[in-house]
């Protein structure tokens, strides 16, 4: 996979990922909170990995290298 992900775009989804997840742990009786800490974990993976499927199928590239 290439990377696609500058490291602003990085940092800016590894916070709101963890945001999410403490937000879905704190209140884990809701269906709200599964789906809260769905997206959070995909946005730390995504974040993790440096790459953005859908970033990839629209042709979008925030990586500074080519």
């Amino acid at each position: 996979m290439t990377k696609n992900m500058g490291q602003a775009d990085r940092l800016i989804r590894s916070i709101l990922g963890v945001v999410l997840i403490l937000l879905a742990v704190t209140s884990l009786a809701s269906v709200w909170a599964w789906i809260a800490g769905g997206v959070g974990a995909v946005m730390l993976a995504t974040a993790a990995l440096g790459t953005c499927p859908p970033y990839s199928l629209l042709g979008i590239n925030t990586c500074s290298r080519k």
